[in-house]
């Protein structure tokens, strides 16, 4: 199966179960993106995003999670929460926002707050590739009919 099957498969599979929210339907929506510098003719050099055919290692992948109150009452306190898939490293957010996991999910923090075991017992600092997990704690009301979209970047190992 070629690479980016895969990734968009575990993307749409796992974006879809990743939303929290106490009685209020959101509806989740999601895209990925290859991102590109292409140049011009007078030499110019333009990035754009596009729809990925095939990917390589080493390819900048933007994902986009979209959400949409699809409820008659005003959503508070979501929570989303998405998976990376295992072929792509995490490579931030828009907006900086979130908390990550490096375990899978069990436990969550700011990047620079997480230790990750070594095989000696010592530990050292997180990096972005040991990111499992990227979770956003929504807060601020969004009102019925309303949407957003969160942002992040990765790169295909």
């Amino acid at each position: 199966m070629k690479l980016i099957i895969r990734i968009m498969m575990a993307f749409a599979t796992l974006t879809g179960a990743s939303l929290a929210v106490a009685a209020t339907p959101l509806q989740l929506s999601s895209d990925v993106f290859v991102e590109r510098t292409i140049e011009g003719v007078d030499g110019t050099k333009t990035v754009v995003l596009e729809k990925p055919k095939m990917v390589t290692p080493g390819d900048s992948l933007v994902f986009v999670v979209k959400y949409k109150n699809v409820s008659a009452t005003t959503a508070t306190n979501f929570v989303v929460t998405n998976p990376l898939p295992p072929a792509v490293a995490f490579n931030g957010t828009s907006d900086g926002q979130e908390i990550v996991s490096i375990d899978g999910g069990k436990n969550w923090g700011f990047l620079g707050d997480l230790r990750v075991a070594k095989e000696d017992g010592a530990t050292r600092a997180a990096q972005r590739s040991d990111v499992t997990h990227i979770k956003w704690n929504l807060n601020q009301p969004l009102t019925a009919g309303a949407e957003g979209k969160l942002i992040f970047r990765g790169v295909v190992k």
